[in-house]
């Protein structure tokens, strides 16, 4: 909401002027409505969302009047909110930088919201966990090197292992990640 008035001032009396030339100043005061009281979201849900990694991790940048006034929009569920974002650009014409600041996000996670949509669809918006999956240092060929070397010594610690595998391999492995990984074959064998 804007309020706006201005004032009208008389200028001093100077070379070429005349008083009747006014000098117009308008004074805008923006005032921003008060947000609506975020609805609480179901516990139930909320722990869903969580467990499954679509919980929207702030939900009060969330502007949009959809997300505001409506039951089943809802902006904490993160999927919800990228794909409304999306679809405001690409249906409704609305521009990428005004979209995603009315979904609470960065121009950036459009564009890469954008081509998750592309590229996997509507399960491309779930968010993937980051990092390695798994022991990926650990290929089967270092976990049968592993091996032979504790069969011929089976004192050998992980400290050693690593040295050796840095040697054979020139792969570098934490002496606690090698443990960890015969620890897993040993369980798979029993």
């Amino acid at each position: 909401m804007c309020n706006g008035f201005w004032i009208t001032r008389r200028i001093p009396r100077r070379k070429g002027l005349t008083w009747p030339h006014r000098n117009h100043i308008f004074i805008f005061t923006l005032r921003r409505e008060a947000p609506l009281p975020q609805r609480p979201a179901s516990s139930a849900k909320r722990q869903a969302l969580q467990q499954q990694g679509t919980l929207n991790p702030h939900p009060e940048k969330v502007s949009d009047s959809l997300f505001q006034h409506s039951d089943f929009f809802d902006p904490q569920d993160l999927v919800q909110v990228k794909y409304e974002m999306l679809r405001r650009v690409k249906v409704d014409k609305h521009s990428v930088s005004h979209s995603a600041t009315a979904f609470g996000m960065s121009r950036p996670t459009f564009y890469q919201a954008q081509m998750d949509f592309q590229q996997g669809g509507l399960a491309g918006l779930v968010p993937q966990k980051r990092g390695p999956r798994g022991a990926h240092k650990l290929t089967p060929e270092v976990l049968d090197f592993i091996h032979q070397q504790r069969a011929a010594e089976p004192s050998l610690g992980g400290v050693t292992l690593a040295e050796r595998i840095q040697e054979h391999f020139g792969v570098m492995i934490h002496p606690r990640s090698i443990e960890r990984g015969v620890l897993r074959q040993q369980k798979k064998r029993i």
